[in-house]
């Protein structure tokens, strides 16, 4: 039976004809696609017309929705401690400087 809900951006979901689960990561209104994410890591992408005539429906996050990134690093993400930061070369002083110039 297809589907009659909409997807919806962060929401995990699952194929009742294969059994896959997925989250949907992207949805752009202007392509009429919608970007997944597989449980597995896999990406993937559909129409909308192909997702109303999918039979998937709402499941919840799976218990460990990161799994398929347990082996990764931080610098796999391509960002380091100091960007997710900012200026982290910065003292207070410097701040407190920037602060009186305005």
């Amino acid at each position: 039976m297809p589907t009659d809900i909409p997807p919806s951006l962060e929401s995990w979901y699952q194929d009742a004809e294969t059994g896959r689960s997925f989250r949907v990561v992207a949805v752009d209104e202007n392509n009429e696609s919608i970007g997944v994410q597989f449980y597995n890591g896999d990406i993937g992408e559909m129409d909308f017309p192909s997702w109303q005539e999918s039979t998937v429906y709402s499941i919840e996050p799976p218990e460990d929705a990161s799994a398929p990134f347990d082996d990764m690093e931080a610098d796999d993400f391509g960002y380091t401690d100091t960007d997710l930061h900012g200026r982290g070369d910065l003292t207070l002083d410097d701040l407190l400087d920037e602060k009186d110039a305005y």
